[in-house]
């Protein structure tokens, strides 16, 4: 009834799409964990998404991509960042944490803040999870997988904070 109303659509109003790729990071030194080998269902079962762990060798946690930290949860155990390409990528800080209320964690960034490898986003105090029960896994979980292209995660063994464990790729609308 109301057609005149709408704005005809043409060929100059289809956006193109150009894949872009990203190298993942690990978060911490230590023992690489696949994400189906974590003592979680939630995560072993990619239910939040893929992704993979670290079993650290101390609390020092970095950016595992290139972003900027939208959202820490009050409870300090996850830090959600949103990469350039609009990856959604959670980093979760042990399993079952959360009913720690913050305890064992300082966080480092804030909302807002712009990370890359080498920016350190947390401490954790590894002694106050072992004496919680917890088990210390940093856990990190790409949530929009929807939006991912390719994705490869090729890290194995012990590794370095800031080492490349892979590649992301995902489809953004050019400018």
């Amino acid at each position: 009834m109301f057609d005149f109303l709408k704005r005809k659509k043409n060929d100059n109003d289809k956006k193109e799409l150009e894949t872009v790729s990203q190298d993942i990071f690990a978060v911490a030194d230590g023992d690489f964990v696949a994400i189906d080998a974590i003592d979680d269902p939630v995560f072993s079962q990619k239910m939040m998404g893929d992704g993979y762990g670290i079993t650290p060798d101390n609390g020092e946690i970095y950016a595992p991509v290139k972003g900027t930290v939208m959202s820490i949860f009050q409870t300090k155990h996850a830090v959600y960042i949103k990469t350039d390409s609009d990856l959604e990528v959670l980093v979760h800080m042990g399993i079952d944490t959360v009913e720690l209320e913050g305890g064992p964690f300082t966080i480092a960034v804030e909302e807002g803040q712009k990370v890359d490898k080498g920016s350190k986003i947390a401490d954790v105090d590894l002694a106050a999870l072992e004496s919680a029960g917890k088990e210390n896994t940093m856990v990190v979980i790409f949530t929009n997988m929807n939006e991912v292209v390719d994705f490869e995660i090729t890290g194995q063994g012990h590794v370095s904070a800031g080492d490349v464990l892979g590649q992301v790729s995902a489809s953004q609308e050019q400018a």
